[in-house]
């Protein structure tokens, strides 16, 4: 299982998402597939960074990521701060978006583009999120 650590910083998201789109090739995802899984990784590392390290350089964000068949496993650990996921309140997306708050969409997402998404805070100092992906069968 490839595994790279990234500097928990904005900069970092391009090699970040170099990284996931290179592995998660590997399973024969479609475009849209794909896509999914990169925007996931994105948001949850910026989640890393904005609200886990709440501010930029302040540690690193470990992500190892698994193909195997047609299943995607990503994961992505960090030493900063932790947060009950479900205390965050589902994102409010039948308002109009003039009325919607832009923050809160980061865990919505994730859930709603990936087919599981588990947030591990069992460690002590540790904080891991591991989300999955599976190949949608092609008709």
């Amino acid at each position: 299982m490839p595994t790279q650590v990234f500097p928990a910083n904005y900069q970092a998201l391009t090699a970040i998402n170099e990284f996931i789109v290179a592995e998660a090739s590997k399973v024969g995802f479609s475009s849209k597939e794909l896509y999914a899984v990169e925007l996931s990784v994105n948001e949850a590392a910026a989640n890393i960074i904005d609200h886990s390290y709440c501010g930029e350089d302040l540690g690193t964000i470990e992500i190892t990521a698994e193909a195997r068949g047609d299943l995607f496993t990503v994961s992505l650990k960090d030493c900063g701060t932790p947060f009950n996921p479900d205390e965050i309140p589902d994102p409010d997306i039948s308002s109009p978006l003039e009325k919607r708050t832009e923050r809160g969409l980061g865990v919505f997402t994730m859930r709603r583009l990936m087919d599981e998404v588990v947030f591990d805070f069992s460690r002590p100092g540790e904080n891991l999120l591991v989300m999955t992906k599976r190949k949608k069968a092609q008709p």
